[in-house]
């Protein structure tokens, strides 16, 4: 079984905000698009720096409202949030 890893999240200038566990950085990028402002139309870029390595995973991150789906338990209500990302690409950085 694969171990839940940790992501920080970063800004545009390198600064680091925030952290968000997942087994893969696609799980702990959702986690960041479902805070963030981001649109379909004008996505926001996530930034996710796992720890204890060189790499950036970037994605383009936004949240939608959608319906509910028709098995909801009672106490859902009939919108929901629903997160999106997509990958752009891996970087490896040389400092972190």
């Amino acid at each position: 079984m694969t171990e839940t890893r940790n992501f920080v999240l970063r800004d545009k200038k390198g600064k680091e905000h925030g952290v968000f566990t997942g087994k893969q950085p696609r799980q702990a990028a959702l986690k960041a698009a479902n805070r963030g402002n981001g649109t379909k139309k004008k996505p926001e870029l996530i930034i996710l720096r796992e720890r204890g390595t060189k790499k950036l995973h970037q994605y383009n991150g936004w949240r939608e409202e959608v319906s509910a789906p028709k098995n909801k338990p009672s106490w859902m209500p009939d919108k929901i949030k629903k997160p999106n990302v997509k990958k752009i690409q891996i970087e490896i950085v040389d400092k972190i």
